[in-house]
């Protein structure tokens, strides 16, 4: 396993990957060090569910995932600044395999309508969450759950088209 100055990246967390994972144990460590980054930030999101301001969560959620799937990205070396990096042929691949994958957050800038489009597809545990906040100390314990979960999912389901595309990406390069 090389180190991660050797892959092109500072040790500190959260700086940018100057390269793609190019074998199966770079990309799994990308999905580790991504499944920590969802955990954390879903955590976070959540407990905003404790406060009871009307909204307040739903702001916090779009919010969260603004920088959650950049930061998934950044982790893949999928962020748009990291692509532009890439020698032509090697991007083109790369926008190939977005296209096959069709993600919509994948070498984009993740703007507050797309953040929105992706909680909508948790939208049931949305509203869910959103009911339980009035329901004293239980609704509460479920707003917070719910919200996890519903954080969790988006942020690994984003790592499942990141890791797809690497994949398309590694094949089309054999």
């Amino acid at each position: 396993m090389r180190s991660a100055s050797q892959l092109g990246k500072a040790a500190q967390p959260g700086t940018a990957l100057l390269v793609l994972p190019r074998n199966r144990i770079e990309l799994d460590e990308a999905v580790k060090r991504a499944k920590v980054i969802v955990t954390r930030r879903a955590a976070l999101a959540s407990a905003a569910s404790l406060i009871p301001i009307p909204g307040f969560d739903i702001a916090v959620d779009i919010a969260a995932v603004m920088k959650l799937i950049p930061a998934i990205n950044n982790e893949f070396g999928l962020t748009p600044q990291q692509i532009e990096r890439l020698s032509p042929g090697r991007r083109l691949m790369v926008y190939k395999s977005i296209v096959a994958v069709g993600s919509l957050m994948i070498g984009k800038l993740v703007t507050k309508e797309i953040a929105i489009e992706v909680l909508k597809t948790v939208g049931v545990r949305m509203t869910a969450k959103q009911v339980g906040k009035y329901v004293p100390v239980a609704g509460q314990a479920l707003s917070v759950a719910l919200g996890f979960a519903a954080m969790k999912y988006v942020g690994h389901q984003h790592i499942k088209d990141c890791r797809r595309v690497i994949e398309a990406t590694l094949q089309g390069e054999l």
